[in-house]
């Protein structure tokens, strides 16, 4: 299997797990490489709207992106998953996930070619394994919270192209970024859909994330959910826009008190309620 990552200067940045992981698809022993902290390798930056944590590269360890190595990948059929859920696929139909290996290989190809899961990670297989985390839960029972995952995976899949597009421009990845982006918000607000209809819980993702760094919770979800259909949403139902934002505008009142006097809440997630809101307000404001 592959070595740790290093840095350009040799310097290690991840370790392989002592636990032995088996591929509940095809078998395949792999371990699962790991990202080191400490010893000044990560420096967190900014947090984003999307509550996205940026770090700030070092001059000993360069940069550093965690979220590349999350997703649980085996490097023989592609099949991945958040960490905890890898041997908890159904076994009845560990088949057709086998069957599918071809189709996600091909897939993840047109997005970027050449990635090998048998070498240590790097941005760009970052990228991909959070598209195949989007592409696998289609195959978990809905007890699992598939859904909410996916929506997790897809909008990191896209933080990791803005990173891409910063070091290699003109490849069109601010467009794919998009692309996730949208998928994300479509899979966001389908999520607290279904739980709102008793078809399937977001209980089963313990840390919603959406990042690594803090856990933002049932509220954090839906301010991302509101956030992402503000940002790129459909524009082009002028009606419909407008009722979707009222009922965004109203959700994050509802939640954080905002439009009165109070303070409860405080905090990086308040904050960016309230930017939303006051954004909200302004489009909301045009219609009129």
């Amino acid at each position: 299997m592959a070595e740790n990552s290093k840095t350009d200067t040799g310097l290690k940045i991840s370790y392989q797990s002592k636990e032995l992981y088996v591929c509940p698809v095809c078998d395949g022993e792999f371990r699962r490489e790991e990202l080191l902290s400490g010893s000044g390798r990560l420096n967190a930056g900014e947090l984003t709207d999307e509550l996205h944590r940026r770090y700030v590269p070092s001059a000993k360890y360069g940069s550093i992106y965690p979220l590349v190595y999350q997703a649980t990948v085996c490097p023989y059929c592609w099949f991945a998953s958040m960490e905890f859920d890898f041997n908890r696929l159904s076994k009845n139909i560990a088949q057709d996930v086998f069957n599918a290996s071809g189709a996600r290989k091909k897939e993840a190809e047109m997005i970027y070619p050449g990635v090998d899961f048998t070498k240590p990670r790097t941005l760009v297989s970052g990228i991909i394994s959070q598209y195949l985390v989007l592409r696998c839960y289609d195959y978990y029972k809905t007890d699992m919270s598939p859904t909410i995952k996916q929506a997790v995976a897809a909008l990191r899949a896209a933080w990791l192209l803005d990173e891409l597009n910063q070091k290699d421009t003109g490849q069109h990845y601010d467009w794919l970024s998009i692309l996730f982006k949208k998928k994300a918000g479509f899979l966001y607000s389908e999520a607290l859909k279904r739980e709102l209809e008793g078809k399937e819980s977001l209980s089963a993702l313990n840390n919603m994330g959406p990042d690594t760094d803090k856990n933002y919770g049932y509220e954090g979800t839906l301010y991302i959910a509101g956030l992402l259909k503000y940002k790129y949403g459909d524009t082009r139902n002028t009606e419909r826009r407008f009722a979707e934002l009222s009922e965004i505008k109203r959700n994050l009142a509802k939640m954080f008190g905002l439009g009165k006097s109070s303070k409860s809440k405080p905090g990086p997630l308040m904050e960016k309620s309230r930017t939303l809101y006051n954004q909200l307000s302004k489009e909301l404001n045009e219609f009129d």
